[in-house]
């Protein structure tokens, strides 16, 4: 089956924009992107894999975790939380930090909105990715987001098979 992925970058506007279908129902891929057990499977692009340190999915929340590499080498994150639309959407500030979640302003952050439609047999995911200016959005693509991404993708069509069972 070919499910929908686009990626479109946006340099006028400083944003990235990103549709992707999954073969799976809205709950399940819901659950997939906002419940730490499920995130840590798919999140990071293999080899790599994600560990939560803490999720608090609720507005004025967030997700502290660690993108941790093949030797051990950890990246953190951030993910504070704006809004929530339970099953509709989240909106939140991305950004790079240490391991006590202390934000790295030499890095880039963005503003992300993800939103889920129910298609039936499938569920899409649109991702609405915003930079306060271009260099943030060039340094973002140039540390291989899109690659990352799409493993990362690949990664949740696999997990969602052994979900959806």
């Amino acid at each position: 089956m070919n499910l929908t992925f686009d990626f479109i970058v946006n340099k006028e506007n400083n944003t990235i924009l990103v549709t992707r279908a999954f073969d799976a129902p809205l709950d399940i891929v819901w659950s997939a992107y906002t419940t730490s057990e499920i995130l840590d499977q798919w999140w990071a692009p293999k080899p790599w894999k994600a560990r939560t340190k803490k999720l608090d999915f609720r507005k004025g929340g967030f997700w502290h975790y660690a993108m941790v590499g093949p030797e051990g080498e950890e990246h953190w994150a951030l993910a504070e939380y704006l809004d929530i639309e339970i099953k509709k959407s989240f909106t939140g500030l991305d950004s790079f930090t240490d391991a006590d979640g202390i934000i790295n302003k030499a890095l880039p952050q963005s503003k992300w909105t993800v939103s889920f439609e129910d298609q039936k047999d499938q569920t899409l995911v649109n991702f609405h990715i915003s930079y306060d200016d271009l260099a943030q959005l060039e340094a973002t693509i140039q540390m291989g987001f899109k690659e990352g991404l799409t493993i990362a993708m690949k990664g949740l069509d696999e997990l969602l098979k052994t979900i959806k069972a």
